[in-house]
């Protein structure tokens, strides 16, 4: 009990109000999120456009400053994990689930409705891909890097505790452990909640869908219920082992279940077209990345609202995610190098992104476009079943899959309840059990309520809204990293000019000795009277 602070009870406060007023005011609470959600989007879009473009340029720059050789702790420290295990545990926090909930339904919407020009063509095909990755490549993981980054340093580096008000100490000094430091903890803990929330619902969701292609179970949300009080219990029971055992074996299983999906779906399906594409809508990303980074869509409503409901609603999810996955990267990542943990942090989970959607998302198009199917017809929970249906093997395919997105599940939440006891014990690496069970519970109770309030939409509205204040503290946190990479330049600056005399002084007395060696002590005499006549 010693370790739990007032971020704790605070935000289990307000999570009991939050769960009374959506179970006793269920349709006010409806209204106040979706007037909220159409506010944001319109007022604040560009905010969060800006925002993530940002957090990849400052990202980048970090990749090639001469900050880039310094280590996330001591000088001498090494890396606590393999590079395979990190990965896979980064990458198992950070995308999950919705890698297959949005792996076709989402290529396939776009190439349909495209953010911009006629849908349904061989151009909003490849188009629906390069947006596709846009949502979910370089920025997302530039946000998770930067925040990850600055979590790391001030823990491992300046022994600071792993919270979000502890980065901002250069810039706010004595006010981040006060009731500023606790306001700006509690803003992390309710992004993380919704932006888990958000994917446990969808993940409840997905699976519930796949049951009910496949074999008939209804497709209703009381189904969702049980699914989601099922996992909460075995999210639980994962999280009371710690890290070194339920999360990093669940997040090496997941890896490799997902290898084996993705080598299934990739040679079941037509490889040569997928290949093509894939190659085609790569160089697409790469080539349009700066102007889709920009587009607005002033002079269309049609395409405007596109950007809203999808580009703009992903990046505010991810920097709603950036608390949760941010602080689980930084937990596992003391000793790497800044250049090596940017570049491995932004680098490989963006092209695993790149690999996925557009095999996924490819072979999808492939059967909607030149087989005749209707996958596009589908809801986003069954178009991957649907998608599986026109494969040899779909019974083996759905099975892996839905195997998958409940351990994706089951792992995002045993990440997100150990993150959330971090960020409520002032930092604590072990957060007591029962802290854990607590958030877990409100986090299942919350994806409850979201998606019985208003399913995907109401989702989006608890993501957007705990974004915005997020993403200026975000900020605060990037001026806060380079404030203290420049003293920490000036330092060793520093240090290497005491460090330049104390060689010199040596090289002195060395060739003092030298000469007393081999002048004898005449010399010794004619050394002391220079000396003297040199004072």
């Amino acid at each position: 009990m010693k370790q739990v602070t007032y971020v704790y009870w605070i935000g289990m406060i307000i999570a009991v109000i939050f769960v009374i007023w959506g179970v006793v005011f269920p349709e006010n609470i409806t209204s106040v999120m979706e007037s909220s959600k159409a506010f944001l989007l319109e007022k604040f879009g560009w905010f969060y456009l800006l925002s993530a473009l940002a957090f990849l340029i400052f990202a980048i720059y970090l990749v090639f400053s001469k900050y880039g050789k310094l280590r996330l702790g001591r000088d001498d420290d090494r890396p606590e994990y393999s590079r395979a295990s990190w990965v896979a545990m980064l990458f198992s926090a950070g995308m999950g689930i919705g890698l297959l909930f949005y792996g076709v339904s989402e290529p396939i919407a776009h190439m349909t409705k495209p953010p911009f020009g006629e849908g349904g063509t061989t151009e909003s095909a490849k188009i629906a891909l390069q947006y596709t990755y846009l949502n979910w490549g370089v920025h997302a993981w530039a946000i998770y890097a930067v925040v990850a980054l600055a979590l790391a340093y001030f823990k491992f580096r300046k022994d600071a505790p792993g919270l979000m008000s502890a980065t901002l100490y250069p810039i706010l000094g004595e006010k981040t452990k006060g009731p500023i430091g606790i306001t700006i903890d509690i803003i992390a803990v309710f992004a993380t909640v919704f932006g888990v929330a958000a994917s446990l619902g969808l993940g409840a969701a997905q699976i519930n869908g796949g049951l009910a292609y496949l074999t008939g179970i209804p497709n209703r949300f009381w189904i969702q219920i049980i699914i989601i009080l099922v996992t909460t219990g075995l999210f639980i029971l994962s999280a009371s082992t710690g890290i070194n055992k339920g999360i990093k074996y669940l997040s090496n299983a997941n890896m490799g279940l997902a290898v084996v999906l993705f080598i299934l779906f990739l040679f079941l399906g037509p490889l040569q077209f997928v290949i093509n594409l894939l190659m085609t809508t790569t160089g697409g990303y790469l080539q349009n990345l700066p102007f889709m980074s920009f587009r607005m869509a002033p002079f269309n409503q049609e395409n405007a609202a596109w950007l809203q409901n999808w580009t703009i609603f992903f990046f505010a999810w991810w920097i709603a995610w950036a608390p949760f996955v941010g602080t689980f990267i930084a937990r596992i990542s003391k000793g790497r190098t800044i250049r090596e943990f940017i570049v491995v942090v932004m680098i490989v989970p963006t092209a695993v992104c790149i690999l996925w959607f557009g095999v996924f998302g490819g072979t999808s198009i492939y059967f909607d476009l030149f087989q005749g199917t209707n996958i596009a017809g589908q809801s986003l929970e069954t178009a991957l079943f649907a998608t599986f249906n026109e494969m040899p093997w779909s019974g083996v395919l759905s099975t892996i899959s839905l195997f998958l997105i409940a351990t994706f599940f089951i792992t995002s939440a045993d990440s997100a309840t150990f993150v959330l006891g971090m960020q409520t014990t002032n930092g604590s690496l072990n957060p007591p059990n029962f802290v854990k069970v607590s958030w877990g519970l409100f986090l299942a109770a919350s994806a409850l309520i979201l998606m019985g309030r208003g399913g995907l939409s109401g989702l989006q509205t608890a993501i957007i809204v705990s974004a915005l204040p997020l993403t200026v503290v975000l900020i605060l946190m990037s001026f806060s990293m380079l404030k203290v990479l420049g003293e920490e330049e000036v330092e060793e600056k520093r240090l290497e000019k005491k460090l330049e005399k104390i060689r010199q002084k040596k090289k002195r007395k060395q060739t003092e000795r030298n000469l007393q060696t081999e002048f004898g002590a005449d010399q010794d005499i004619k050394i002391k009277s220079t000396r003297k006549k040199k004072k």
